[in-house]
């Protein structure tokens, strides 16, 4: 195969994902092709055969992409969500504490729709709605930009995130822990193969992607460098093959 054609949903995210199997295919002199768009349109195209890899499934929550003949292949990183307090110091060590800390922090829970269900059930898991604490659901982007405002003007709140995600690498802010799982638990970040596609690919091209180790710490690294330093996904992606992007 001289191309490939590869599919990604619109996010930053699954961006420097698919940068970094892109690479990949550039160095096997492979041209890729890309498909940019929602998850449930390209889930279709993958089925029918009309992309050839499909960047990233997060398994099990995206296993209705697992169509009859598409393959899962490479274990790139662990996705996991979790709810985090803008404060590294402080006694709230423990989503058990929450419901039991002062007035210092906020009971408006600033909250992605992604992890509505999950914040829903960290509420009644430890009680927080009794304790005065309340959602405020945004879309993803715009919960991110208030999540960030608020970091920066230091303020205390609960923060509920999905590794990895640029705010990871920036830091300033303490992952609470889970002791009742209410958050999920983690994940599998795989690449899927189109039906057929293991029967025409390289083997060797096949096999390198398989093998391929990412991490929430360089795809957080990496959505960082998008965001906030102009760089694309490309740049971004060299930049960590180069060993500029974290500390060696």
């Amino acid at each position: 195969m001289t191309t490939i054609t590869l599919a990604h949903p619109d996010s930053t995210v699954h961006e420097a994902t698919a940068a970094a199997i892109i690479r990949v295919l550039e160095a096997n002199d492979v041209e890729p092709e890309i498909v940019i768009g929602p998850k449930s349109a390209l889930a279709e195209m993958l089925k029918n055969g009309e992309v050839d890899l499909y960047v990233s499934a997060w398994l099990p929550d995206d296993s209705d992409l697992l169509a009859p003949g598409v393959t899962p292949l490479g274990k790139l990183f662990q996705p996991s969500a979790c709810c985090c307090i803008s404060r590294e110091d402080g006694p709230v060590v423990s989503l058990s504490d929450v419901a039991q800390a002062g007035s210092e922090l906020s009971r408006t829970i600033i909250t992605p729709a992604s992890l509505k269900k999950h914040v829903e059930q960290m509420l009644a898991d430890y009680a927080l709605a009794d304790a005065g604490f309340t959602l405020k659901v945004l879309p993803d982007e715009e919960a991110l930009a208030s999540i960030t405002a608020a970091l920066n003007s230091k303020e205390c709140i609960l923060m509920p995130l999905v590794q990895p995600c640029f705010l990871f690498h920036q830091g300033g802010f303490r992952i609470l822990s889970d002791p009742k799982g209410s958050m999920g638990k983690e994940q599998e970040a795989r690449i899927l193969m189109r039906p057929g596609l293991a029967d025409d690919m390289d083997q060797d091209l096949q096999d390198e992607l398989d093998e391929l180790m990412l991490s929430v710490k360089v795809i957080s690294a990496m959505d960082f460098a998008m965001r906030t330093e102009g760089l694309t996904a490309d740049e971004a992606a060299e930049s960590w093959q180069r060993g500029k992007l974290l500390p060696r």
